[in-house]
């Protein structure tokens, strides 16, 4: 069984356009917005702070679309962008 280690950075898109302002709410997390879609980019502390911002994704009303865990590399190239 593989054990990940926490912190760790995600990458969680929704079918919705939040502007930054919405940042203070998903705990200081990146927004950035292209289209019709939001991707929130961020290190979470643990799996109950994943499970969390999956809750308030959930109280907005929001389509989630994916989640995903970034590796060292992914994390490091999305730096450079």
């Amino acid at each position: 069984m593989n054990s990940r280690r926490w912190p760790a950075r995600y990458e969680i898109r929704v079918d919705s356009v939040l502007d930054d302002q919405w940042a203070d709410w998903f705990g200081g997390l990146q927004l950035s917005s292209g289209g019709t879609q939001t991707v929130i980019t961020g290190v979470l502390a643990d799996q109950p702070a994943l499970h969390g911002l999956l809750t308030k994704i959930n109280d907005l009303g929001l389509c989630l679309i994916s989640v995903r865990r970034l590796d060292a590399d992914d994390a490091a190239g999305q730096a450079q962008e």
